[in-house]
């Protein structure tokens, strides 16, 4: 009996301290956020009710997490990965704001698990619901913190974009198919862009905002409301991200060129998918073209802004301040996570144990508009299985300077050397830059990027040098050529990769300039090769053993055509686009050698089920026979050469 008083003394007091916690809970809660303690400015703001759950448990919450988060190393240490995602699930519900975890989470599903996996639909599954992960839920709840920005722009830029992973062109066509039927085929022109996302931002906030703006937008609803009941009585349209792909998908089969024009996919799809039909009797009705404007500049916003965590008016932002971002590509999603971050988290790094998260938070913007410059221009269709062919885009040059500046000033102080990363990245590119502009013709814009390059790290450098003073073609042969005494694999690599940009953008985009500047380079390159000191000597086997690496330049030619005859990573059409648009006698070098792969490919694609004629789209050049008996004889003048060669080696060594 004498224990029961202090029983109840004991829960009198534990009842006190618990209420005197509770009223301390909002001053500490207030002092943090002005304390900038917490990766949000404002605790509660746009947490899930949980937050409210976990703060009245109060301290306890976080010896819980404690032990969760230990064990979760544990289970990571052990390979222990599904068991480890549940784990994680609870942390991230009971402690939202802990945005380690979350970065933990997202990691653990777009690398750990996905791999783990068979088909290559799975691994996307899983690597998108990485990154949906802290896109969508991870950043809402840590506004400010550097690090989960950092973390998705990588995965963009690495697992998406990068080689690494064996399913990487599955992540690449499945990313441009997505935001294609988001989106829509982007303007050409930059300017063109950041009107086109404007506009988008521009739109109404809200459903009813939009019907008192543009009142023809509830006719249209309606509308397609009464042709969809006649099929389902009970259909009632969703304004989400369903419905705008499928009217992305309208559009495309509607207005693209490839496969759908190719095949007749409007035709297929009215017969057999009724909410296409209903899609398309009703907005293509001429008089409601404004409102399916209107409509569609609507939801893009809307599923912008509620579903992939994105603002419009931020994307038209940094394409009117950085370049021409195609958000079909991997690296324009690795720009804005990163670049995002570091506007709205990184003054709580902004100390010497913590600068280098800022430092290679920047370093993943400027090498996502690096991979731009050099993948940037697409051509992307949507209702096919082909990868979405990528070609250089000069454009992102000039941004790339301007931004290289911009990160020089601020890392300047930085401890570590921080700015030499971003000097050595400069010179590097910029080189790179000025033989890329010089092979497309744009002579003058090398020229000033090669007089800018003098002034900052030629003679103008702390350690003045003449690197960069020779003439601009002089400069664009010694420093292509100057590698090849060094590493003399280059040269063929060289004389390949600018002869497939000739030829790509030679006969799919028009640009005939850049297909005689690329068979110049490869004419010139070829000769100096072949006959300079340094690869003029032969083996006892008789092959020349440097000089043999790269052949005639038609041999060149007819290796780089063959190949991407050959290549399953190129659209199928656009392969055969470049057949039909080559000379008669390029066309006869590759007819024999790409045929086997070219048929099986055709075989494998909707043409063939389209009832088109394999012969008809790759027809046999004239003069087959002929070409094929000249190449008969200059492959048996060759041998005898080599022959005699080999014989004269021998009869010098005896």
């Amino acid at each position: 009996m004498r224990d029961r008083p202090v029983q109840f003394l004991s829960a009198a007091v534990a009842v006190a301290c618990v209420a005197g916690a509770g009223s301390l809970l909002p001053r500490i809660l207030d002092a943090s956020d002005r304390a900038q303690l917490r990766y949000t400015d404002v605790s509660v703001e746009g947490a899930p009710p949980i937050v409210a759950v976990g703060a009245a448990v109060g301290a306890l919450r976080g010896l819980v997490v404690d032990y969760l988060w230990i064990r979760l190393q544990q289970m990571r240490e052990l390979g222990q990965y599904y068991d480890a995602r549940r784990l994680a699930d609870l942390i991230t519900k009971l402690q939202p704001r802990f945005g380690e975890v979350w970065a933990f989470h997202g990691h653990n599903l777009a690398y750990n698990l996905s791999v783990a996996t068979k088909t290559p639909e799975e691994r996307w599954r899983l690597v998108n619901a990485g990154i949906d992960l802290v896109r969508r839920q991870g950043i809402r709840y840590n506004p400010n913190d550097l690090i989960l920005y950092k973390e998705l722009g990588w995965w963009f830029a690495h697992k998406v974009d990068g080689l690494s992973d064996d399913a990487h062109f599955h992540y690449k066509r499945e990313l441009a198919r997505e935001w294609h039927l988001v989106l829509g085929e982007p303007p050409e022109s930059q300017e063109g862009r950041v009107r086109w996302l404007e506009q988008i931002a521009a739109s109404p906030d809200t459903w009813e905002e939009l019907v008192a703006k543009v009142p023809a937008v509830d006719g249209l609803m309606s509308a397609l409301r009464e042709r969809m009941r006649a099929v389902d009585p009970k259909f009632e349209p969703r304004l989400d991200r369903d419905f705008l792909m499928a009217l992305g998908r309208w559009n495309s089969v509607k207005s693209g060129p490839g496969y759908a024009r190719m095949f007749g996919l409007h035709e297929q799809f009215r017969r057999r998918d009724p909410m296409y039909a209903a899609i398309d009797d009703v907005l293509s009705e001429p008089e409601r073209r404004d409102a399916v404007v209107a409509l569609a500049a609507w939801l893009r916003k809307r599923v912008l802004v509620d579903f992939y965590n994105m603002d419009p008016r931020t994307m038209a932002r940094f394409t009117k301040e950085f370049g021409p971002f195609d958000w079909r590509h991997p690296q324009s999603h690795a720009f804005y996570w990163s670049k995002l971050g570091s506007e709205v988290g990184s003054d709580r790094y902004d100390n010497d144990d913590d600068v280098y998260r800022i430092l290679n938070d920047d370093r993943t913007t400027i090498q996502a508009m690096q991979a731009l410059a050099h993948s940037g221009l697409m051509r992307v269709d949507p209702l096919s299985q082909d990868n979405p062919a990528r070609l250089y885009d000069t454009r992102w040059i000039r941004a790339i300077d301007r931004y290289f500046r911009e990160l020089y000033r601020k890392h300047y102080g930085t401890r570590g050397g921080g700015p030499d990363t971003f000097v050595d990245f400069y010179e590097n590119f910029m080189a790179q830059a000025v033989r890329e502009l010089y092979h497309a013709g744009e002579t003058e814009e090398a020229q000033r990027i090669l007089d800018e390059l003098d002034e900052l790290c030629g003679r103008g450098a702390v350690i003045p040098n003449n690197k960069y003073v020779a003439p601009l073609d002089v400069f664009v042969r010694n420093a292509t050529f100057g590698e090849y005494e060094m590493v003399p694999d280059v040269a063929r690599t060289d004389v390949a990769a600018v002869l497939r940009r000739g030829f790509l953008e030679g006969y799919l985009l028009g640009r005939q300039k850049v297909l005689d500047q690329s068979l110049a380079f490869a004419r010139d390159l070829t000769e100096f090769f072949r006959t300079n000191r340094y690869t003029d000597f032969r083996t006892r086997m008789g092959d020349a053993r440097l000089a043999d690496m790269i052949g005639s330049l038609e041999r060149s030619v007819e290796d780089v055509l063959v190949a991407i005859m050959r290549d399953p990573t190129l659209p199928l059409v656009d392969r055969l686009t470049i057949y039909n648009r080559l000379p008669e006698d390029q066309r006869a070098m590759v007819y024999d050698e790409a045929r086997p792969q070219l048929e099986m490919d055709f075989a494998a694609s909707p043409f063939a089920a389209g009832g088109a004629k394999f012969d008809a789209m790759y027809p046999e050049p004239p003069n087959m026979d002929a070409y094929r008996a000249r190449q008969a004889e200059v492959e048996r003048e060759r041998a005898q050469r080599l022959d005699q060669l080999r014989e004269g080696a021998a009869d010098r060594k005896r």
